[in-house]
């Protein structure tokens, strides 16, 4: 049974497959350049950053998205997901500085900052409007 997906939403998923493979892209290059030890003077800055910008970009696909479905109830759906993973990720973030306020937890979070964490809520907002709903946004 083939589901359906709307415009915006393939628009979406486009989006979000560019904005992966320059993240992952990205991210390569400057693990790269980093470990070999090359001396990148002015550069270590922006090669150190330049992976947060598709993800940043991650965040404006969602958003589009949000703004582009014309479905009511789906853009509902994803609304409410959004929500979910925006309560999530501050919940998780505020339990994790206090525990690193107490030293029970080191400190940083070992490159799984807010914006995994939003990842990980955007999940458990789906699975949150398919136990609530029947559904996570797929019509048939």
């Amino acid at each position: 049974m083939a589901r359906y997906k709307s415009p915006a939403v393939r628009r979406y998923l486009v989006r979000l497959s560019v904005l992966m493979i320059a993240y992952l892209a990205l991210l390569l290059v400057a693990v790269r350049t980093f470990r070999s030890g090359a001396d990148i003077g002015v550069f270590a800055w922006p090669l150190a950053v330049a992976p947060a910008f598709p993800i940043i970009g991650v965040f404006w696909a969602v958003m589009r998205l949000l703004v582009e479905e014309p479905d009511e109830y789906l853009r509902t759906l994803f609304v409410r997901q959004v929500l979910i993973a925006t309560a999530f990720c501050l919940t998780v973030m505020t339990v994790w500085e206090f525990l690193q306020n107490f030293d029970l937890v080191p400190a940083g979070t070992g490159g799984f900052g807010a914006a995994f964490i939003w990842f990980l809520g955007l999940g458990v907002g789906a699975i949150f409007n398919r136990v609530t709903d029947g559904t996570s946004g797929n019509c048939p």
